[in-house]
Order: C-alpha cells, then sequence, then structure tokens
C-alpha cells in the first residue's frame, strides 16, 4: 500500500507541474485512494484538458488533447462574417462579403483597425499594420486569412 500512496503523489506532483499556471493546481487535480482500485479524479477543466475519471490499477496522467477541425474557405467566411455581425456598428441585414467597410457600411479607420483587431482574436495571429490597412472588405479578409492558414480550397 506504500508504494500506491507513493504513486499517486507521485502523479500529484507530476500533475501540479503540468498545471504550474493554474491558482490552484494540487485542488484541481487530486488523488484519491479507494480499498478496491486506484482513481484519480482531475475536477477541474482546463483549455487544454477535460474533467476526466480514470480507474485503472496503475494510474496514468488523465491528459486528452484535442485540435480543432481544419479549416475550409467556407468555414473562415462563416466565422468572419460571425464576427463582423456581433460588431454593433454593422448592420447585419446590410452586410455582404463584397460590402466595402468605410464605402458601404459607414465605417471609419477607428472601427477597421478594431474589426483586424477581432479578426486577430478569432483566428489567433497577429496581422501587421501594413496589410490590415489593405482589407477593406470581408472578402479581402477571408482571402488574407487563407492564406496566412495555408487554406486553399
Amino acid at each position: 500500500m506504500a508504494s500506491l500512496a507513493h504513486r499517486f503523489s507521485y502523479v500529484a506532483r507530476s500533475s501540479a507541474r503540468l498545471c504550474y499556471g493554474s491558482a490552484v493546481p494540487r485542488a484541481a487535480c487530486a488523488s484519491i485512494v479507494s480499498s478496491r482500485r486506484a482513481l484519480i479524479s482531475c475536477s477541474q477543466p482546463t483549455r487544454w484538458t477535460k474533467a476526466v475519471r480514470v480507474c485503472s490499477p496503475t494510474p496514468g496522467l488523465c491528459r486528452k488533447y484535442g485540435d480543432l477541425p481544419p479549416l475550409t474557405l467556407q468555414n473562415i467566411e462563416d466565422r468572419v462574417m460571425y464576427v463582423l455581425k456581433l460588431y454593433d456598428k454593422i448592420s447585419p441585414d446590410t452586410l455582404q462579403t463584397s460590402s466595402h467597410f468605410m464605402k458601404d457600411l459607414g465605417l471609419d479607420s477607428l472601427d477597421q483597425v478594431e474589426i483586424i483587431m477581432a479578426m486577430e482574436d478569432e483566428f489567433g495571429f497577429e496581422i501587421p499594420d501594413a496589410e490590415a490597412e489593405k482589407l477593406m472588405t470581408p472578402a479581402e479578409v477571408v482571402q488574407y486569412i487563407a492564406d496566412k492558414k495555408d487554406v486553399y480550397d
């Protein structure tokens, strides 16, 4: 039984090292010893893990990694249009992929900068200022993101 407790303390230390950014790493991944079986409970889901209960005689790390589905041009276009529809100065009724931000939608340069920042947040990469000034329609934004993410259909 001592070796089993030693294994649990090792797993708890490992999980605390893996969750170093969390404020409560040891409380989140606490090991529980049952008389019949070993049980590890990761009750706090993080960005990369789900709440998982693993029941095995030899406990392992309870991490599950996942990836986003692959990007397609249609997926990128849907996400760009969704972000633009959520922008409060754009009427969703008048928004089209060919709409010019300043001429058709009546936005100014500060609004365009805010839209580009929203796109950076949505897709997880930075758009340089020199390139951002050239993006004036949703179709141009979609094409730029597809080029940067290597999406070709």
